[in-house]
């Protein structure tokens, strides 16, 4: 029986190929998107869920709060993780980790040494790291690999990097050198497999910073004032431990450790526990230096998209299948007549359903790699369509398979299967109330179609136009035709700083140089408290610093307000502040900034602002404007951080390149072993926009394939209607009705569907783009326009569509239709 309902199947698909073509594309384009969709949600959602009780892990982060501007950092203050071992209860492992980005030596061959750059997944770390992160030890002791200074666990991937040659046990008293820190090989551990934010793979032992001046300082150990967002700490609590309970622990120690002062007031400063299952998506907080956190609103937006392109396909299938109902009924009359039950007509049609969703599966199993590949600049390396080892894809598409051919096939096989024989033979398959409640279906799920579709050509304009007023606003500061270069960070000496910097401004086709610790708007922070007393109050602001020399805002062009330019002989006295900040202070005009007195400037003499400068966005406009100082600072010339400005490049010229090359030229004269590192400071802003370059990319491609199916559908419907109206129009031309009459008369339905489904959209669009809007302290309007064109594109692309087949319909010699009449 089951041969006989596929047979049938077979040959009805091949008597109406272009009905059953499209509906293998929708329901193809739709699965392929939810399964590429599928594979990118669970690589995410599955980030460290093999620990072993991994609901008992926790990251200690810091919550601050200035004058009612919060701050959110995973750093905490060094002396905590002492201080948790020996006064917290209810903690059964506590561990630090600071995270270094060294360079590394190997002995090679005649003990000439091997040099691995810039290595950033290395961290100081304890034993009781490995006691809350799962590892398998394949050499050295796992009690007490780690208990003495100048010790280092390596993984297995990074280990047979450093000794290809080696085994394991063989690694075991092996030295490596980070930068000038020398160290030996005490354990190796299997690298992690899993899906997994602690890709670390040097572990340098805790205890080397307590016998190592230069980290012991770099770590600042004894200082609760002190923040380092490389120095985290996560804790494993005892079984039934409380993380509340917990968490007051931790703050009373603060508290005790480091008392509130009066000057305090209106700041906060307090510690939290973060789930382990949360680190992977909390962008507040971010995972670790070197990763970035995934977006739950994106996944779940991702999700979305999926289900819409899915359901589009099904509501192409369905109006197709239904529409067509009239030309199998005879079949399902005669079946009936012979003794068919209504449950085996159902599983007949069912079957036919599932065999175009099984091909539609084969399809976009074999779409799937090349979609990975041509999505793969912002998919995850770690997102792959291994079908043979992972099950998980193949029970989701056994599932997807059977979720799709019931969603597109239960309702035309319940409307087929429900013929009357008797109506039927008598060529009376429907009643008039059967066929309305069907045109009313076609009509509903057309209108769905048009909803989802010009839903995603509304959030595809409005993500364009707010990524272009983002890259094109005025930042308050030049960000075209700069170069950043940053030193190598152990050869960082004031002496070699000097004549690079000399050596630039040699450069013919250099225009000016400044040397400095971070670019007006970059990832870099670095906040501290400073009061300010105006006679009457103390005001207390959290004031991001950022460092450069006299050139630095005649370089980026930030405007003065007033006052004057910060000069070299300022190391120690001076600065300027934002407007911002001058607000804050009280002064209506900047003016009046000039010349007062900031106090407790991070432990320093009192400093006095000589200027006032212009607000500029120090990140992107998803943050609002701080207040801000730029100050020289006593080690300005050994920041290693240099901001070059170019000449303007004249047309078809090279001179930028020959800029380039002769930076690169002294860079080696004074650094031969290092690459030349630089880039371009306006790709540093656009990377800002990453995240919503990538959501308007995929929207682009979810917008294109929307619109595709919609039409796909919408031919089809063309196709049929014309078909079953030939006689009328054969009619109406012989009446004298003209092309344009016909025309109008066959698309006005498909305007009046489109108009509604605009109606419904609109306030759904408009809510769900504030929405997103509210991300940004600084955004583009929500203009009328976006809406008004995405509803004429859509009407557009619909009416352009059906015309083929309506225009063709219409000149067609009426006397051939009413022949065939």
């Amino acid at each position: 029986m089951i041969k006989n309902y596929f047979k049938i199947a077979f040959r009805n698909f091949w008597r109406h190929k272009l009905f059953t073509l499209i509906n293998i594309i929708g329901l193809s384009i739709g699965i392929s998107a939810a399964l590429v969709i599928y594979l990118i949600v669970h690589y995410d959602f599955t980030f460290d869920k093999f620990h072993k009780d991994s609901d008992r892990i926790y990251r200690v982060v810091t919550n601050f709060s200035f004058q009612g501007q919060p701050s959110y950092t995973s750093g905490v203050c060094a002396p905590l993780a002492v201080a948790i071992k020996s006064q917290a209860t209810g903690v059964e492992f506590t561990a630090a980790l600071f995270t270094l980005s060294p360079d590394v030596f190997i002995a090679g061959k005649r003990n000439v040494p091997v040099r691995f750059k810039a290595q950033e997944r290395v961290v100081l770390a304890d034993q009781q790291y490995f006691q809350i992160i799962n590892y398998v030890w394949l050499a050295g002791s796992s009690k007490s690999a780690l208990n003495s200074p100048n010790q280092v666990v390596l993984t297995s991937e990074q280990a047979k990097l450093y000794f290809p040659k080696l085994t394991y046990d063989q690694m075991i008293g092996k030295v490596v050198t980070y930068d000038t820190l020398k160290t030996t090989v005490t354990g190796i551990v299997q690298t992690i497999k899993e899906n997994t934010d602690f890709t670390f793979h040097d572990f340098i032992s805790f205890s080397t910073a307590t016998a190592n001046k230069f980290l012991g300082d770099q770590l600042q150990l004894k200082e609760w004032e002190s923040t380092n967002s490389a120095f985290e700490v996560f804790v494993k609590l005892s079984p039934n431990a409380s993380a509340v309970n917990v968490e007051k622990q931790l703050n009373s120690i603060l508290k005790k450790s480091s008392p509130p002062r009066p000057e305090d007031k209106g700041s906060t400063h307090a510690f939290g526990l973060q789930p382990l299952n949360d680190i992977h998506f909390n962008e507040k907080y971010g995972v670790f230096d070197f990763t970035s956190a995934a977006s739950k609103t994106t996944l779940y937006g991702l999700l979305v998209i999926a289900a819409f392109l899915l359901l589009l396909g099904c509501i192409n299938f369905v109006n197709l299948t239904t529409a067509q109902a009239a030309q199998r009924a005879k079949e399902i009359g005669i079946r009936k007549t012979m003794g068919s039950s209504r449950i085996q007509l159902v599983v007949q049609f069912l079957s036919e359903t599932f065999f175009i969703t099984l091909l539609s599966v084969i399809i976009s199993v074999m779409l799937t790699p090349l979609i990975l590949k041509l999505f793969a600049d912002f998919i995850s390396p770690g997102v792959k369509a291994d079908f043979l080892h992972q099950p998980n894809i193949i029970l989701f598409l056994i599932i997807l398979t059977i979720i799709v051919s019931l969603l597109s096939g239960f309702y035309p096989a319940i409307m087929l299967s429900g013929y009357k024989p008797v109506l039927v033979l008598k060529n009376q398959a429907q009643s008039n109330s059967n066929k309305t409640r069907n045109a009313w279906l076609r009509k509903s799920l057309t209108v769905s179609q048009f909803v989802i579709a010009q839903f995603f050509i509304m959030a595809t304009i409005l993500v364009s136009k707010q990524i272009y007023y983002a890259l094109h606003k005025d930042l308050g500061f030049k960000k075209d035709a700069i170069i950043v270069i940053n030193s190598p960070w152990k050869n960082r000496k004031m002496s070699s700083n000097f004549v690079l910097l000399n050596k630039l401004r040699s450069i013919p086709q250099i225009e000016l140089v400044s040397i400095g610790a971070g670019a007006p708007s970059s990832g870099q922070t670095n906040i501290t408290a400073i009061t300010y007393k105006d006679g009457k109050k103390e005001i207390k602001t959290a004031v991001e610093l950022k460092f450069g020399d006299e050139n630095y805002i005649k370089l980026y062009k930030i405007k003065l307000l007033a006052g004057r330019n910060i000069q070299a002989a300022d190391t120690s006295k001076s600065l300027l502040i934002n407007n911002t900040y001058a607000r804050i202070l009280g002064f209506r005009d900047p003016h009046e900034a000039i010349g007062k007195q900031l106090n407790k400037f991070n432990g320093d003499k009192k400093k006095t602002i000589v200027g006032v400068v212009a607000d500029f966005y120090e990140r992107s406009l998803h943050s609002p404007i701080n207040p801000l100082a730029i100050l020289v600072g006593n080690d300005i010339y050994q920041t290693g951080t240099f901001h070059v400005s170019l000449k303007p490049q004249t047309a078809d010229g090279d001179e930028w390149k020959k800029a380039i090359s002769a930076m690169g030229k002294s860079w080696k004269e004074l650094y031969p072993d290092d690459d030349f590192d630089y880039h371009f400071y306006d790709e540093t802003i656009a990377k800002f926009y990453e995240s919503e370059q990538h959501t308007s990319t995929l929207l682009t491609w979810a917008t294109g394939l929307s619109i595709f199916i919609s039409c796909l559908g919408l031919l089809g419907l063309a196709i049929y209607t014309t078909n079953q109206r030939t006689k009328e129009i054969g009619v109406r031309k012989v009446l004298g009705a003209t092309v344009a009459q016909i025309v109008t008369l066959l698309s006005t339905e498909l305007i009046l569907l489109i108009f509604l489904a605009f109606i419904i959209v609109t306030p759904v669009a408009w809510w769900a783009m504030n929405k997103w809007m509210q991300s940004f302290a600084d955004r583009t309007t929500v203009s009328w326009w976006i809406f008004a064109a995405s509803g004429a594109g859509m009407l557009l692309a619909a009416v352009f569509t059906s015309s083929f087949q309506t225009v063709k319909a219409a000149i067609a010699n009426p006397v051939k239709s009413l022949r065939s009449e």
